[in-house]
């Protein structure tokens, strides 16, 4: 599988582009806006875009998902039923944040724990990691050895757990029983900043490092 990320919004949002080698079909992950930016990234990556694929309901990571699915005619599945109330708050929040406007929307399939999404001939697992927000999802690909993990987990850190319907608790114990067991070789995009390796976080991480788990 190609990978391509293209940073998006003023929040610098990682949107990820996943590209089946072998059937050139192509999914986009977490489309906030900049749907310019994202098609030229498709462009370069030679893919055809055939589903929008999202791991949780803030505006930084869906806003423009709505608008592309209906440019390219194609379906959005994801995220977990749970985000349905961030999906239903898109036209203020993105009003309140200076995004413009985007419509609510209610996605073509909602996932669930041990879902899996089709690219292709790439198979994404999909793993329930509520914490950040109720409904968040994870994207693996067991194959390639990647995981889309949206505002779960980022290099050094973890996600807010200050939004509505966060629980601290819920998300350390996501990255733990969830993440962790899929092997420490396993690289991973966060929804911001630079890409990292979950062993690299098991040793290093402050919030969820082995080290961290000891205190």
């Amino acid at each position: 599988m190609k990978l391509g990320i293209v940073p998006v919004t003023p929040f610098e949002q990682n949107c990820s582009i996943l590209v089946c080698q072998e059937t050139g079909d192509a999914a986009v992950v977490d489309p906030g806006g900049d749907i310019e930016k994202i098609l030229d990234g498709v462009k370069q990556l030679g893919g055809t875009v055939k589903k929008i694929l999202l791991t949780h309901g803030h505006l930084d990571h869906c806003a423009a998902a709505k608008d592309l699915a209906d440019q390219l005619h194609v379906p959005i599945e994801g995220p977990q039923i749970e985000e349905r109330f961030w999906l239903d708050q898109l036209p203020e929040q993105t009003v309140r944040f200076g995004f413009g406007h985007a419509k609510a929307f209610t996605p073509t399939r909602w996932l669930e724990d041990g879902d899996h999404v089709k690219v292709g001939n790439v198979d994404l697992e999909v793993f329930h990691c509520p914490g950040h927000t109720p409904g968040h999802v994870v994207f693996f690909d067991r194959e390639d050895r990647l995981a889309i993990v949206g505002d779960v987990l980022f290099a050094g850190s973890i996600g807010r757990t200050d939004f509505p319907r966060g629980n601290h608790a819920d998300l350390i114990n996501a990255i733990k029983t969830k993440l962790w067991p899929l092997g420490d070789d396993v690289q991973f995009v966060p929804g911001h900043g630079p890409m990292s390796t979950f062993g690299e976080e098991r040793a290093s991480n402050p919030y969820v490092g082995d080290q961290a788990s000891q205190q």
